[in-house]
């Protein structure tokens, strides 16, 4: 069957503390609604809209970024979900199909606990969970195997808080069925809302099915506080640790090993402790990422090692067999096979042919304060340490820089370019001046007592 999403984000967040609309707060380096928005898209819906409210041009251009074929609503009073539901309903005009509710500040929801809500033969699904403490949340009400009715904790008798099946907010409906009851909805209530949940009591008087998908508490989260918030980060690291471990990744003290939304890695690769991935990372078989290493937007091929203590910017693409040692910092380049990086470098906008070894301390000096320029090295080149390349430069194949050299033209293959100051020896002179350097620290001491 067919499916939609709408997708609820217009809520402020007023317990976040925060000028930042409460779904855009980051999980694992993507905000909160692109985790929920990624894990509908799974469904492969015919159409997902977005309702915002708080901030919602913000909220828009986020979701935008996600998908561009998102639709966006405004909810612009907040009277609760059903009346947020109710500003999409124009958005599903012609809709024929399975209509998926999801909640943008729900970061944690899995593909197939959609998959299941999407499935269900009924004309209403509910998500439901037993949680360790069931306090504070609306009670399912079951007849058999048909729910009947969502009842709030504050209005449910002492037989319905017994109820240990618990609501978790998201639902399934059938598209022309939604518009029928959420458009019979009443706000006759002490706050003066909408509230989606009456929507099962409303279809089964008019006798249709309803039922319950459950779902471990760990996938209902919702982010409503900065505390809320590290509890998702730290519940999406310990998934995507587990299923890294699962696919054969080694990790040698995984919960200090943090991925963003979309890592990949490949089996039999070996990361050491206190690794962090930002967005963008794809990291082939049998690479070794070394400790205390920072990776964004960069693709590492097969049996590469990094690290430790390197970072690797967005645009940084290292070919098999690439070695990037300690303290080495590369961004907007591409490391062709064998090439080796040991230590204390920059590389920024720069191509380095295969098997080139850059020495230690060396710089591609690729901003003039206004543009960005590349450097070109061939293959088999050797960059002497501490070589400044002021970019834009090219350095031919088996070329030779001389340490401490600064190349500012394009040397050709297999040359030999040496640029620096002759040196000069004053035999005895260093004494000299260090004593003439005591005698003027003495005076300054004498003169300040």
């Amino acid at each position: 069957m067919a499916t939609a999403l709408i997708i609820l984000a217009a809520g402020q967040g007023t317990r976040m503390n925060s000028d930042l609309p409460k779904v855009l707060h980051k999980v694992a380096g993507a905000p909160v609604l692109a985790h929920a928005m990624r894990a509908g898209a799974t469904l492969e819906p015919e159409r997902m809209i977005v309702v915002t409210g708080h901030e919602g041009e913000a909220v828009s251009k986020a979701a935008l970024e996600v998908d561009e074929n998102v639709v966006t609503v405004t909810q612009a009073e907040q009277l609760g979900t059903g009346h947020a539901v109710a500003q999409a309903l124009p958005a599903l005009e012609g809709f024929t199909g399975k209509v998926l509710i999801l909640f943008g500040d729900t970061p944690l929801i899995r593909t197939e606990t959609l998959e299941a809500l999407a499935g269900s033969a009924t004309d209403i699904t509910v998500l439901g969970f037993e949680p360790a403490n069931p306090r504070r949340y609306g009670r399912l009400i079951l007849s058999g195997d048909m729910l009947e009715r969502i009842v709030e904790a504050k209005d449910a008798t002492d037989a319905e808080r017994a109820v240990t099946l618990c609501n978790g907010g998201l639902m399934a409906v059938e598209a022309e069925l939604l518009s029928d009851l959420v458009t019979g909805l009443s706000n006759d209530n002490v706050a003066g809302e909408y509230y989606l949940t009456e929507i099962v009591a409303l279809a089964r008087a008019k006798g249709r099915s309803a039922s319950v998908v459950t779902c471990d508490e760990a996938e209902t989260l919702g982010v409503d506080t900065r505390a809320q918030l590290a509890q998702a980060e730290a519940s999406f690291q310990a998934r995507a640790r587990a299923e890294a471990q699962e696919n054969g990744v080694t990790m040698t003290a995984p919960e200090t090993v943090f991925f963003a939304y979309d890592t990949v890695i490949g089996r039999d690769t070996v990361i050491a402790p206190n690794v962090v991935f930002g967005p963008g990372v794809t990291v082939e078989s049998e690479a070794e990422i070394r400790a205390f290493c920072h990776l964004e937007g960069c693709h590492i091929s097969r049996g590469a090692t990094v690290g430790p203590f390197a970072r690797l910017r967005p645009g940084a693409e290292l070919a098999e067999d690439v070695h990037v040692g300690n303290f080495v910092e590369i961004k907007n380049a591409i490391l062709d096979e064998g090439v080796k990086v040991g230590h204390l470098t920059y590389l920024g906008d720069a191509h380095i042919g295969e098997h080139t070894n850059i020495g230690a301390g060396t710089i591609t000096c690729n901003y003039d304060g206004v543009m960005k320029h590349r450097t070109e090295i061939g293959k088999r080149a050797f960059i002497g340490s501490d070589t400044m390349l002021v970019a834009p430069v090219k350095v031919g194949d088996g070329a030779l820089t001389a340490s401490g050299s600064v190349i500012t033209q394009d040397v050709p293959a297999e040359a030999l370019a040496i640029s620096r100051a002759r040196q000069e020896t004053k035999p005895g002179l260093a004494a000299k001046l260090f004593e003439k350097l005591k005698q003027i620290k003495a005076k300054r001491q004498k003169e300040a007592q």
